[in-house]
């Protein structure tokens, strides 16, 4: 999930919780609709609000060969609108966005939404090819699958894995990147910070990635049932307001018996905490990423205040990092899985970073 090093203060919901928008209502999403004037005076369009799980799948599913993968992604929208992709995190898959996606395609972009490498139908084209999931080579994925369909440029819009992924295309791909959308900020991984100790209600947060550490966890995520089991409870801890029903987690696990799953994720967390090492072939970019770059593109990031991730300080531990064009939301009784839970709120921040 998140780079422990973004939220090394918090030991609860903190100062964000005060700050953070109201959700009321039916949809739980209306506070954060309201229309804001672009600087040349043209309103930005307003994202009607909708409730959370209107809708339980894609109508348009694809395939397309890039890089080292056969990525599958879902698509809505116009052919030639302008470009949003939308990218999940860990324990989830594309139905995070399955509301986000024709919100925004009803107002004329063309939405990717992609499986990341190891989920759903994502695979890769050889056996031969390392199952490696250190960060940037999923950000090269992307990168590949915007070659692959001839998108010049596109708006990034993501959580946890998806957050950290966008960001680092956004800091060291900057011409790729129309604007930036990044659920808790600024997470691209410092593996040295990842070496120090957090405080121990953090360090507590993540008891799944040290299990993963061990041969215990390793063997649960390689039994099917077992690590859908664990994704199910994972959900509970992280979005504990999200009343979700067995069909909606069904319909997401699917993408958990990918029969390269076990090994992206154990990859993820072990290499993030130093376990193992990664590829030689991604070094020079993971030199650059312990650089902290930072990310001038124009970027709104989101805040959910009731993921135990979330960093104290309504968004003030990240802001240095993001030197265009900026704002940041925090969102009142929301969880981990913020475009699920509260997808006209995710939806509209996408419209209003493209008019920053």
């Amino acid at each position: 999930m998140i780079n422990r090093r973004t939220f090394s203060k918090a030991v609860g919901l903190g100062a964000g919780a005060a700050a953070a928008v109201s959700l009321s209502g039916l949809t739980a999403n209306a506070s954060a609709t309201t229309a804001s004037p672009r600087s040349s005076g043209t309103p930005v369009p307003t994202v009607p609000a909708i409730t959370p799980g209107t809708h339980t799948g894609f109508r348009t599913l694809k395939h397309v060969k890039a890089g080292v993968l056969d990525i599958g992604y879902a698509e809505a929208g116009p052919a030639h609108g302008p470009v949003v992709i939308c990218l999940h995190g860990w324990p989830y898959d594309i139905h995070s966005f399955v509301d986000v996606a024709p919100l925004l395609a009803d107002l004329g972009y063309r939405v990717i939404v992609p499986y990341l490498r190891g989920h759903g139908s994502t695979s890769f084209l050889s056996r031969r090819t390392p199952r490696n999931a250190e960060q940037s080579a999923i950000a090269l994925d992307i990168i590949a699958l915007m070659d692959a369909l001839k998108i010049d440029k596109a708006v990034l819009a993501g959580f946890d894995w998806g957050s950290r992924t966008a960001d680092i295309i956004a800091a060291l791909w900057p011409e790729r990147v129309k604007a930036l959308v990044s659920t808790t900020g600024y997470v691209i991984t410092n593996l040295k910070a990842q070496l120090e100790p957090a405080a121990p209600a953090v360090e507590r947060n993540w008891w799944y990635q040290w299990y993963f550490a061990t041969d215990r966890g390793k063997k649960a995520m390689e039994n099917e049932k077992e690590r859908i089991a664990l994704c199910r409870y994972v959900w509970t801890l992280v979005s504990p307001n999200w009343n979700f029903d067995d069909a909606t987690f069904a319909r997401t696990a699917e993408a958990f018996k990918n029969p390269d799953y076990a090994a992206i994720v154990l990859y993820n967390y072990r290499w993030r905490i130093g376990l193992i090492e990664g590829e030689r072939r991604y070094d020079r970019y993971e030199k650059q990423l312990a650089a902290q770059p930072p990310i001038a593109v124009p970027t709104i990031t989101l805040d959910p205040a009731l993921d135990p991730f979330t960093p104290a300080g309504d968004g003030s531990s990240y802001r240095a990092h993001f030197t265009g064009p900026y704002d940041h939301r925090t969102i009142a009784n929301i969880g981990h899985n913020l475009p699920q839970e509260a997808p006209t709120v995710f939806a509209q921040a996408v419209v209003d970073a493209v008019h920053l």
